[in-house]
């Protein structure tokens, strides 16, 4: 039943303690006996060996779990930045997520990241206020930076009783009840009592905000404000999961997760306020040959369509899918649709994640997420279904790498070994490209920091036994250009005997960073018949990639096709083909081409002692400081720099600050080059 399925992901900033909390809610669902540990590398979500040694979430991990008779499949999603296509491709299949704030933290930089791929989304989210029980805490605060910041309508629901220390428990708002967690049973026994005199004023106060923010999407509630009445839990409810469905109310919760408080509570809020499946609306996907929309109904009636949202290698059992249903339902022994791929494939097998852990399943439904093994050609984003039913679902968008080293086997024999590898690891991670050099013959790696890089890396050399070395960081640039221009390509040349003759004439104009390439035909069919102009289109397109000047990838070129001749006789799709990627690349060239560096916006967390020298060392790195904010205890400094300038940083600050500096690191945009 799909009514009773919750698809939720658990996503924040690194070390709000998203793992942390998931590991109770397995806890206390009874998914798992004992509570594990991020800090004792013991996590049951984080189950790569990886993980465990570094303490941080790499991979989205998936599990299943019951509370209060409803199934939750959970995604416990990465909190670093260089992992940020992990956290995409899990909110693309999700229905509601959980946003998770460090109680003294508040909203950090990966905070934002995630908060707006959730809004491209529009994931329904309620947010959880975690670590009150740390110095510095500040439940109040945290709330208004939500509201400020992330422009976010933050209703809290619960209310801390103390912080830090003397954190105890927390208010339930709705309720208006004190809860207080037994520590002699894990937080296991909530016990229930009247609010005491003290914090009755500060629990009316916030009990009025709260009916306040309701009532304003509630003529009902209103009208029993005005008379005096009490209002119904179950009203309150009511109109708090209409509007968390609608995103107009992000309701707060409290806690700490590791003092096993606040955590029971968020479980309900899941059932009761985020969606099930059958209260979205139905999804819009495309008809893979014309171009219509179609919709697909979250129903279990209907043929089926699914997504691919993760793939996994296994030694054992070959390519781990990761699907979420959205109508009908797969069945394993039975051949499915790749529409992407325009293929068949066969679902051999169908299972449950519980983390690293499998439970074997006959079929899923509309609504559940679970692993298909047998699938061959399937890559992350790809719909499959019914043949019948022909619909793909809008693919993800992934950043593009900025980083890149050269990576050489120890010794010729295991060169080939290697590629495989890499092969394997783009399979599963659509932010890791590789290639190699037609030049030099290398072979080069490109992520989205040093920190994914190295993970991958280490996955090579330790889950893959390839004896590999990597050298330095190097920065992966672009190309674009500065003026517009028009240019007239004439190609010629005998092939086998045979003329192959195109003429194309190209206008191209830069266009707006962060807009991309557009490539548009101006020419009619008679002027250019179809598979001329397909050919053409192909290599122009395909040039995009190979750079103008230096090699490097172009953006934010926008080219137009405004002429063309042809010829019965000559004109060959290879011959227009060719001749597209030469009048590209020479037209480009007349622009005046430019290159252009990834800049990168930098976050640093530092005690106020040391802030005159972390800035003069961003400053002397190329950097701008854009902003200073004051934190408890520390001053959060906002920069942009140059990416090619900051390796290496890590080190730097640890030794500026003698190891109390933290920072994060994400793309920005591409400027003008530096000078070197």
């Amino acid at each position: 039943m799909t009514e009773n399925t919750r698809n939720i992901g658990i996503m924040a900033h690194i070390d709000a303690g998203k793992t942390t909390t998931t590991e109770r809610i397995l806890y206390y669902t009874g998914k798992s006996h004992r509570i594990g540990e991020v800090d004792d590398g013991a996590a049951t979500m984080d189950w790569m060996v990886q993980e465990q040694n570094r303490g941080i979430t790499i991979t989205s991990a998936a599990t299943t779990t019951y509370w209060n008779d409803h199934g939750i499949n959970i995604i416990d999603t990465p909190g670093h930045v260089d992992f940020t296509a992990e956290v995409e491709r899990s909110l693309r299949v999700l229905d509601g997520a959980v946003a998770i704030f460090c109680a003294v933290g508040g909203v950090e930089p990966q905070s934002e990241t995630v908060w707006r791929q959730a809004n491209t989304y529009e994931v329904p989210r309620i947010a959880y206020i975690n670590k009150m029980d740390r110095t510095g805490a500040d439940f109040f605060g945290v709330v208004r930076e939500i509201r400020e910041k992330l422009k976010a309508n933050a209703v809290p629901v619960a209310l801390p009783i103390g912080r830090e220390n003397s954190f105890s428990g927390t208010i339930d708002l709705v309720k208006m009840r004190e809860l207080h967690w037994n520590a002699q049973d894990a937080g296991k026994t909530i016990s229930e009592h009247p609010i005491r005199d003290e914090l009755q004023d500060l629990a009316r106060e916030h009990r009025e905000k709260l009916l306040d923010a309701v009532s304003t999407y509630s003529d009902e509630i209103t009208e029993l404000i005005l008379e005096e009445k009490d209002v119904p839990e179950e009203l309150v409810y009511n109109v708090l999961r209409e509007q968390t469905l609608a995103q107009t109310i992000v309701p707060v919760y409290v806690g700490a997760s590791l003092r096993n408080i606040g955590v029971q509570p968020l479980l309900d809020s899941v059932i009761r306020l985020l969606p099930s499946p059958t209260d979205l609306p139905p999804i819009v996907g495309h008809h893979p040959k014309k171009e219509t929309e179609v919709e697909v109904h979250r129903t279990e009636d209907g043929q089926a369509v699914a997504m691919v949202f993760k793939i996994q290698t296994d030694r054992e059992a070959g390519n781990l899918c990761f699907v979420r249903v959205y109508q009908g339902f797969l069945k394993s022994g039975v051949a499915t649709f790749n529409h992407n791929q325009g293929k068949r494939e066969r679902i051999n097998r169908i299972f449950r994640m519980h983390a690293n852990r499998t439970e074997q399943v006959d079929r899923l439904v509309a609504g559940e997420i679970g692993v298909v093994v047998g699938f061959k050609l399937a890559q992350t984003g790809d719909t499959i279904g019914s043949e019948g039913f022909p619909v793909v679902l809008e693919r993800m968008h992934f950043p593009e790498p900025v980083i890149s080293v050269a990576i050489e086997p120890r010794t010729m024999s295991e060169r080939d070994r290697l590629k495989d590898v890499l092969g394997l690891l783009t399979r599963e991670d659509p932010t890791f490209f590789w290639k190699e050099d037609s030049d030099t013959g290398e072979l080069v790696i490109s992520g989205m920091g040093e920190l994914h890089l190295d993970v991958l890396v280490t996955r090579v050399v330790d889950d893959y036994n390839v004896k590999a070395k990597v050298g330095n960081p190097q920065v992966t640039y672009r190309e674009t250009i500065l003026n517009e221009t028009e240019h007239r390509e004439v190609f010629h040349k005998v092939l086998a005997g045979k003329d192959n003759h195109a003429e194309l004439t190209l206008r191209v104009m830069p266009r707006k960073r962060g807009d991309g390439n557009c490539f548009k035909s101006l020419l009619s069919p008679d002027k250019l018949p179809e598979p001329f102009a397909s050919a053409a289109e192909r290599g122009i397109t395909g040039a995009f990639a190979s750079g103008i000047s230096w090699g490097y990838p172009t953006i934010d070129i926008g080219v137009e096709l405004i002429d063309a001749v042809w010829s019965e006789l000559t004109a060959t799709e290879f011959a227009f083909e060719a001749c597209g990627a030469i009048a590209f690349d020479n037209a480009c060239r007349a622009a005046e081409a430019v290159l252009l560096e990834p800049v990168m916006k930098v976050t640093v967390l530092v005690p106020q002692e040391f802030m005159g020298e972390v800035i003069n060392g961003i400053t002397t790195r190329g950097g701008v400081v854009h902003a200073v904010e004051s934190r408890p205890g520390v001053e959060q400094i906002i920069a942009e720099a140059p990416l090619k300038k900051m390796f290496g940083y890590s080190t730097a600050l640890r030794s500026a600050t003698q190891g109390r500096g933290n920072y994060a690191m994400e793309f920005s945009h591409f400027a003008r080059e530096t000078a070197r």
